[in-house]
């Protein structure tokens, strides 16, 4: 789905349910993300009550959103202090969660980080995190030459 058919997709589903949205800076140390995505799932948790308990969705939240801060901590910013990541999630009540996270580094291009599936890429330490929040999120996109990541999961309501 292009950008603009999830903004306009995202737009229709604000006007018929409330969406809340969450703003967030961390510093960029790595201690500062178990914390802060510990929170984060708490207070989700809480907001979808009504979503089915035996859904991996939240760990599976929780796995994308770690890789996506350790990524732009490490990677993106250098673990330089100065720098900041920031974090906005938006939640709409029908169990749509959107997540952004920027970081402040120079970027990278996704299509040069390799496949970890693939055979030649086994022992290559690089591309895991991306892999991992591909397979446990509907979408994601890199924006801002990879400073920018979006992702999106649906939660499935209880029976």
């Amino acid at each position: 789905m292009t950008q603009a058919a999830e903004i306009a997709r995202l737009s229709r589903v604000a006007r018929r349910y409330p969406v809340i949205e969450l703003t967030h800076s961390l510093a960029s140390r790595v201690g500062n993300i178990s914390p802060f995505v510990g929170e984060l799932i708490r207070f989700m948790r809480r907001l979808f009550e009504k979503f089915s308990d035996d859904d991996d969705s939240e760990f599976e939240i929780e796995i994308a959103v770690r890789e996506a801060l350790s990524n732009a901590i490490i990677h993106g910013n250098d673990q330089d202090p100065k720098k900041r990541v920031y974090i906005t999630c938006a939640f709409s009540m029908d169990g749509d969660v959107s997540i952004t996270i920027r970081d402040e580094g120079q970027g990278f291009d996704v299509r040069a980080v390799p496949d970890p599936t693939n055979q030649q890429s086994l022992l290559v330490n690089k591309g895991r995190g991306i892999h991992l929040m591909q397979a446990l999120m509907d979408t994601v996109n890199f924006e801002a030459n990879g400073t920018v990541v979006r992702m999106r999961k649906r939660l499935r309501r209880a029976t």
